[in-house]
């Protein structure tokens, strides 16, 4: 087993995907030719011209019950390749760590998956639905068509995503909200700014009253609700009163806060302040928006997979996920339960000398073969 998963782990690793950059329709098309090898009815959607995702469908033992495995199939830039000690396009092994771009995030989940349905000895204990999805490093548009295209039933009974936990429990994870504001002031001579209404530095008040605001949330898993500034354009000339900026702010939700929350907020901060700035304006757009998922510690299958990954040697624990994955998209519009489970070590995402412990990687291929075997 051992010497054909790692082959498969490296031939993802080899097969260039990175984000924007390359086409990932040619891995894309290797899974799906992989899964059909073994008899499973995988297909290859194409979403646009370099971009596609992979539909596989395995039936189960009982047919009443189904469950969404999910990874994905690009990869963030190599970055410096100077920070790199490897060629971050080659697989390389190196003792028990393989190193390459994607390594943790998420080629050795999705690997793994792959090796665990196409290796099945019994059926599985019910249906599942593997979706390989494209682009979601960036707008996650893999996942946007399958939600379009599909109908992902109420009764599906988990989204197992395989993103890098260090074969820990993922059992929650952050929303994201990319706000646009534009605040519009009024222009003066910079020797009278009384005279106006300063745009840039009420745009600050309004992003600082928005940050205050998210960090009052928190959770257990997660930590703090955050919020940034990571974007600001504004000003005329070094002698003029600012009439005009413009903000993104990068705002990291936790459940118990929603992004119709954090725009309600930022609307009443902009009447309260143009009270004692007469002329001042906000609006706000939307760039992005992932809600938070949490997943209940009592679910069944949350149980079991903290037994086998207990078999296994591993002190099994439950962790949150600060990073946006495709299951804000896929359970977006249904109650379903999420579980984030991998190999791959969340601190390696996108850095130089990206790798995963080959062992972890064995160990996730066995506790999902036998996840899918036992009731």
């Amino acid at each position: 087993m051992k010497k054909e998963a790692l082959g498969l782990l490296a031939h993802l690793l080899e097969i260039p995907s990175v984000n924007h950059q390359d086409s990932e329709l040619e891995k894309a098309e290797f899974i799906a030719s992989y899964l059909q090898r073994s008899g499973i009815d995988a297909r290859v959607e194409q979403v646009d011209d370099l971009r596609g995702n992979v539909i596989a469908w395995i039936p189960g033992r009982d047919s009443s019950r189904t469950m969404i495995w999910n990874g994905h199939i690009d990869t963030v830039p190599y970055g410096s390749l100077a920070d790199w000690s490897t060629d971050p396009a080659k697989a390389v092994q190196k003792g028990s760590r393989l190193y390459g771009r994607g390594a943790s995030d998420m080629q050795s989940g999705l690997a793994a998956m792959m090796y665990a349905l196409a290796h099945l000895k019994h059926e599985p204990f019910c249906n599942i639905q593997f979706i390989a999805t494209c682009d979601e490093e960036k707008s996650g548009i893999g996942a946007e068509a399958i939600c379009r295209k599909h109908q992902l039933a109420e009764e599906n009974q988990l989204l197992l995503i395989g993103e890098p936990t260090g074969l820990q429990l993922g059992m929650a994870q952050k929303g994201c909200l990319w706000l646009e504001l534009e605040v519009l002031g009024r222009a003066s001579h910079g020797a009278y700014p009384d005279e106006g209404v300063n745009a840039i530095e009420q745009c600050m008040r309004i992003a600082d009253g928005i940050r205050q605001y998210v960090e009052r949330f928190e959770h257990p898993l997660l930590g703090r609700a955050t919020a940034q500034v990571t974007k600001i354009d504004g000003g005329i000339v070094s002698n003029i009163t600012p009439d005009k900026c413009s903000a993104v702010m990068d705002i990291r939700l936790v459940p118990g806060v929603t992004d119709r929350q954090v725009l309600a907020e930022a609307e009443v901060l902009v009447q309260q302040y143009a009270v004692d700035f007469p002329g001042l304006k906000g609006s706000f757009r939307i760039q992005n928006t992932r809600r938070a998922i949490e997943s209940p510690d009592s679910d069944v299958y949350v149980s079991k997979l903290r037994r086998l990954v207990s078999q296994e040697g591993r002190d099994c624990q439950d962790i949150g996920i600060n990073y946006f994955t495709d299951a804000s998209i896929l359970a977006r519009d249904i109650d379903m339960n999420v579980l984030l489970f991998g190999p791959g070590d969340p601190a390696m995402c996108h850095k130089p000398d990206e790798y995963v412990d080959v062992e972890d990687y064995y160990a996730a291929v066995r506790v999902l073969m036998n996840f899918l075997e036992t009731d």
